[in-house]
């Protein structure tokens, strides 16, 4: 925990240069890929699926220690060739957990928070799941298990394995020679986030593009077909703990609706977006079916709210690096404590980007949260050791985040709906 947290700390502000680097590079070439709304909402899921993990808030059903010690032939040590055959194997898992994600109903659930946005760019990397509780798939790393790599080189090898796969979420770079025979680039990974029907479930490989070539899923970018982004039934908010859920939501509401048990037993493990027969007219939910004909969503929204949506991401991102940078102060279950202010932090402001008027309810209740916590510890989390005035800052902060939350839903969505009529 405090060690993953430690990593993140070092680790957020490269991410963050770089999505500035590339916002300023788009307006130099006119080009602009990264729109503000939705760079906070690719924030802002990076945000609590950080804190998820960070917290340790999942399961693994197998542990891959205990693979380790029932199967294993060779016990390394940690080795290069420990950490090369350990990232290799994990390359495979990765492809395989991918594919598989794409493939079944239940577990598309956890990846569709990647795809959501209409958008490709560094920020979109971002949109990791805070959906998946449960790792159901350590099984794939019997390879490295049954070579005795050991655990800690794999529990430091994966962060390292995703960390490398932010940098081709870009539409900036077009082709990198020779390279793109053996690594994903950011044209094999447009491919892979296209709702094109060419390009549909193809590039599941995560670093080397190797394993979609031998398992029959490769496909170039054509040139004659640009690729389109997004989800072909779209998530429609910014909030990312409701894109997180809402596949569920349906394969549950379809379970129930179904008449008969294998239906309701079965759907779960079917491909993708299968529904019951008839479901799509008894039950219609919106669907794509014109990829170069549609509108994206949250193009509407004032400079206000924008404004008011990067300066709440911005405050977000310093109250996780303080809880990242002092998670043995605050100690256990303290962090849970702090984990759920920025769970409610984030679906707030999220609402309110959605322009939802109940968002001033979440925000009513994360005011209450925050000056509770306040008054029962007579500190933020120990912060008060660092800056004198923490206390007041914080409760100037909760204030005026109510009081400009009551000034959107009251006055400026009014005016907003008056200006678009």
């Amino acid at each position: 925990m405090e060690q993953y947290g430690k990593i993140l700390v070092f680790v957020m502000p490269i991410f963050l240069i770089l999505i500035l680097l590339e916002k300023a590079y788009g307006h130099y070439k006119g080009e602009d890929t990264a729109p503000n709304m939705d760079s906070v909402a690719s924030v802002s899921s990076g945000m609590v699926n950080s804190v998820k993990d960070v917290l340790g808030l999942s399961i693994t059903l197998i542990s891959y220690d205990w693979i380790v010690s029932k199967i294993a032939i060779y016990n390394l040590e940690a080795s290069v060739t420990a950490y090369i055959i350990g990232f290799i194997v994990i390359d495979f898992y990765g492809y395989w957990s991918h594919r598989l994600s794409h493939q079944i109903n239940f577990l598309w659930n956890k990846h569709a928070i990647h795809h959501s946005s209409e958008e490709f760019n560094l920020a979109c990397a971002l949109r990791q799941p805070v959906s998946s509780f449960v790792n159901l798939f350590t099984f794939l790393l019997i390879p490295a298990a049954f070579l005795g790599v050991p655990a800690k080189v794999i529990a430091v090898t994966l962060p390292i394995h995703l960390f490398l796969q932010f940098w081709y979420h870009t539409k900036h770079i077009k082709k990198i020679g020779f390279l793109e025979k053996i690594l994903v680039s950011p044209s094999h990974h447009r491919v892979h986030h296209a709702i094109n029907p060419e390009y549909m479930d193809k590039n599941h490989s995560q670093i080397f593009i190797f394993w979609d070539k031998l398992f029959g899923t490769f496909q170039e970018e054509l040139e004659t077909v640009p690729p389109v982004f997004g989800i072909t039934r779209p998530a429609n908010t910014w909030n990312p703990i409701r894109i997180n859920f809402q596949h569920l939501w349906l394969l549950i509401t379809d379970a129930w609706r179904a008449e008969n048990w294998k239906d309701k037993c079965t759907i779960w493990f079917k491909p993708t977006g299968w529904r019951p027969e008839n479901f799509e007219e008894k039950y219609p939910v919106y669907k794509i079916t014109n990829v170069y004909d549609f509108k994206k969503y949250g193009t509407q929204h004032s400079n206000k709210l924008m404004y008011w949506s990067l300066f709440q991401a911005i405050i977000t991102l310093l109250f996780i690096s303080y809880l990242y940078s002092s998670i043995a102060i605050i100690g256990i279950p303290n962090v849970f404590l702090f984990g759920a202010f920025i769970f409610i932090t984030v679906y707030s402001y999220t609402e309110l980007m959605d322009t939802r008027k109940f968002s001033l309810l979440w925000e009513s209740i994360r005011f209450l949260f925050g000056i509770t916590l306040i008054l029962y510890f007579g500190d933020w989390f120990g912060m008060s050791q660092w800056f004198p005035f923490a206390n007041y800052i914080i409760i100037g902060y909760l204030i005026l985040s109510l009081l400009v939350n009551i000034y959107f839903v009251s006055i400026n969505f009014e005016k907003e709906k008056i200006a678009l009529a």
